[in-house]
């Protein structure tokens, strides 16, 4: 490897705006405390030598055949103007195939990884996506020997902004609950290439709270309430629940920790700063039994059936007494003693979805002081970073709280992530969060579940207004996220927002996305996205989008308390503006339409009609695959409505026939979803089955992995649980083998009612759609982990047999064909 070069002189293109540029403002308060941590993580980073030696095997793991197409150096940050950054330049020794033929340059293996990943992106047409998304499309790279120049002068890119964070403190149940070492390598990898440098890093954290509490003679039985299962440990971890999916066994604990010092040592390797938990006052039971004295409330119920005692009403150790800072301190110690090192940026949520007990803002402030005590008690340059979701779901928190719980540290100790800053951004209501910094974040998903969603004109301008806004105390951005693998534009776009200084042109990067994504220009699919684009990613409703299509979250009502009209149906299939009247007397949660699916159908058919030209591309079948998902979903949720209101006029015969169609559509977009990898069943449940080390864990692994995303918790035999389906997931499998069977109870009842002539059986209803939910979760069926059927033919024939007339809905007939 050649030593570090001295300044390089470069070129700065148009796509890179350095913050001194014209028109551009350097707004924005700096936090001493902050610039002091950022400057020790760059003092306490890994050598170049194993920062660039990560950056190689990325990208070895990547590209292979690339492998000697770059050389990657670590240079300082006066290099960079003072900036973290990276610079690509055409290799001064380039000498024909094998030698190098690109240069990055960067502060950290991170910054290196971003580079590598710019100059793919922009220069080779490349696209870089999670693997079940599709994954990468590096068709369109030339061979190396042959890879397009940069200009002349070189290309710089400075970070607007120091931080970009990554991740939600329940991602680590939602999507990496059963994640082994080599699918995080992926993720790390993943993270590399989208300029992470900032991610949670919360595996393995019950290990560590272990080892602190057996110093208070907490036992191992003690902690089995205390702990959730696999499957739930992000709601234990913050006090919600206890013991739920449990317990956890000793063989867990311990490969989590090694499997938390694998993805530490990686991160590190790249120079990233993971961000360890903090003690946030949630203690087990049998602490409050050992300590008598001790200041402990007793937190109120979260989503439990019946204030169930045995899952619900955690312990919460109050901030004034003085075992809170001594295990508070025990915990940052003992983190530090087992991994080595810190970054010095600690992740604590004491109040997410718990309301305080107390109004008092003299409270709140003394909580909030004794939390930071506790970190700064173990680490003296502590930060502690704070999700800021509370503000935003919680009406506790007006400004007199909101200002003492920030205010409760010094000033640049704390950064809160204005986590759905994308929709509801707290920033503009609170003064920039009342002086303390904060990063701008983009939740955009809840629970890992499937909608074709998006606000990417927030995304394109939202980081650059908070940052140039007056006073601005924004220090980083972020993805935040409560499940990845979904909605790949989203994600590649918001990354892009860590290294913009200026709004992005969306029109003219829209229209070249489609050619990244599938490695090919074609015209109709550039068409089809710049519908989408102003469709189903230009929400502007300001609604949470969580997806209830009836397939996924049945109704748990009885027929005559959901609203129909003919109105609402073709509005719906015709309309971006479609609301159920008096939706606020309707238990039926209805499902979130805020674009107009008639363009999106055309979209599809703009798929369907030029996606012979892209088909053996992966990332092309998985968006056909989702778009046709989308559609057949929104349709099911008409056909449903139409079952309803059958049923209001005590039409059993069109009843009988539309809840067959709707059986029929459900296990039709069964086998859509089976074309594709990123839409199975079968490699959730095998992957929480690998990580067993005998049956009876495979058993209570594969029961979380079931559980979460169906009942998600508890209930009794007519009481399902208020979380059910929030984790809700289109998967092959699920569908054929759960959705469809739960709706066909339902329908059965609806039928029942119709010919007896009697009420609709609700109660037993309940029962029975209950004991199919619980008998699932504990079975043992196996499902396929790897796809079947031709993606593009079976989403011809599905718009064929459903949606090639959807105005048909509208005057009450239906086309439906007897064979697919």
């Amino acid at each position: 490897m050649l030593p570090s070069s001295p300044t390089p002189r470069f070129l700065l293109i148009s796509v890179v705006l350095a913050c001194a540029a014209s028109g551009v403002s350097c707004s924005g308060l700096r936090f001493a405390h902050l610039d002091r941590v950022r400057e020790l993580q760059q003092s306490e980073r890994r050598p170049p030598a194993e920062q660039v030696e990560a950056a190689v095997g990325l990208l070895a793991r990547l590209l292979p055949s690339h492998s000697a197409s770059f050389e990657f150096r670590v240079i300082s940050t006066e290099q960079c103007g003072g900036k973290a950054c990276f610079i690509i330049n055409n290799h001064p020794s380039f000498d024909g195939e094998g030698t190098p033929e690109i240069l990055i340059l960067g502060v950290s293996g991170v910054e290196i990884s971003a580079g590598l990943h710019w100059y793919l992106k922009h220069y080779c047409a490349a696209h870089i996506s999670w693997a079940k998304t599709g994954g990468a499309q590096l068709s369109s790279v030339p061979y190396p020997g042959s890879l397009p120049h940069v200009p002349a002068g070189g290309v710089l890119l400075q970070r607007p902004v120091d931080w970009n964070y990554y991740q939600n403190a329940v991602t680590s149940s939602y999507s990496f609950a059963w994640y082994d070492w080599e699918r995080w390598e992926k993720e790390i990898d993943w993270m590399a290439l989208q300029g992470v440098n900032l991610p949670l890093a919360f595996t393995g954290q019950e290990a560590i709270w272990q080892k602190v509490f057996q110093r208070y003679n907490i036992s191992k039985s003690d902690l089995d309430d205390f702990f959730g299962g696999p499957a739930f440990l992000s709601w234990s971890r913050m006090a919600n629940m206890h013991g739920w999916g449990g317990p956890l066994p000793q063989t867990w604990l311990d490969d989590q920790l090694t499997l938390q010092k694998k993805i530490l040592s990686r991160m590190y390797a790249f120079g990233m700063s993971p961000v360890l938990p903090a003690f946030s006052g949630n203690i087990p039971a049998a602490l409050k039994s050992k300590f008598p004295s001790a200041r402990v409330t007793h937190l109120g119920d979260w989503f439990t059936v019946d204030s169930n005692p045995r899952w619900c009403c955690t312990y919460l150790l109050d901030a004034s007494d003085p075992l809170f800072v001594e295990i508070g301190k025990s915990f940052i110690e003992e983190q530090i003693k087992e991994y080595g090192r810190t970054s010095h940026v600690y992740n604590c949520d004491t109040f997410d979805e718990n309301t305080p007990p107390l109004s008092d803002p003299n409270y709140i402030s003394s909580l909030g002081a004794a939390t930071f005590r506790g970190m700064q008690s173990g680490d003296d340059e502590a930060i502690w970073l704070m999700q800021g979701w509370l503000f935003t779901y919680d009406p506790f928190w007006e400004p007199p709280q909101m200002k003492a719980l920030l205010h409760s540290v010094p000033v640049g100790r704390m950064i809160v992530l204005d986590l759905y800053a994308e929709v509801k951004p707290v920033w503009i209501n609170s003064e920039q969060f009342y002086g303390v910094p904060y990063f701008r974040c983009m939740l955009h998903n809840f629970a890992a579940d499937f909608e074709m969603y998006g606000v990417l004109d927030a995304v394109a301008s939202g980081p650059i207004d908070s940052r140039l806004s007056e006073n601005s105390t924004m220090v980083g951005v972020g993805m935040s996220m409560e499940g990845i693998e979904q909605n790949p534009i989203v994600y590649d776009l918001m990354s892009e927002m860590a290294f913009h200084h200026r709004q992005v042109d969306l029109q003219v990067w829209v229209e070249t996305y489609p050619t990244r994504r599938y490695g090919k220009s074609v015209v109709g699919l550039q068409d089809a996205w710049r519908i989408l684009h102003r469709t189903l990613y230009n929400c502007t409703d300001g609604k949470n989008d969580k997806n209830r299509d009836v397939i996924v979250a049945f109704p748990d009502v009885e027929p005559f308390v959901i609203q129909t009209s003919t109105a609402s149906i073709s509005s719906a299939l015709s309309s971006k503006n479609y609301e159920v009247k008096d939706a606020s007397n309707d238990a039926y949660e209805q499902p979130h339409i805020w674009y107009d699916t008639k363009a999106v159908i055309h979209a599809l058919e703009l798929f369907l009609q030029y996606g012979d030209e892209v088909s053996d591309s992966s990332t092309f079948r998985y968006d056909l695959v989702d778009l046709t998902r989308q559609a057949l979903a929104k349709y099911a949720n008409q056909i449903f409505l139409r079952i309803i209101q059958g049923y209001k006029s005590n039409n059993i015969s069109q009843v009988t026939t539309l809840c067959e169609f709707f059986l029929d559509l459900v296990n039709d977009l069964d086998m859509l979803l089976a074309s594709h990898e990123g839409f199975l069943l079968g490699p959730w449940l095998e992957s929480a089955k690998g990580l067993a080390r005998d049956q009876e864990q495979e058993i209570q692994y594969e029961w979380n992995a079931r559980t979460q995303i169906t009942m998600w918790f508890d209930n009794t035999e007519t009481k399902a649980s208020l979380l059910r389906d929030y984790a809700n997931k289109y998967w092959s499998g699920l569908l054929r083998d759960y959705y469809g069977p739960r709706a066909a109870i339902y329908f059965k009842y609806v039928i029942l009612s119709l010919e007896k002539n009697k009420p609709f059986a609700l109660e037993e209803w309940r029962r029975e759609w209950i004991s199919l939910t619980n008998n699932w979760q504990s079975d043992r069926k196996v499902f396929p982990i790897t796809a079947t059927g031709d993606a593009l033919n079976i989403s011809q024939s599905l718009y064929l047999k459903y949606l090639s007339n959807v105005d048909s809905l509208k005057d009450g007939s239906f086309r439906m064909f007897t064979s697919f």
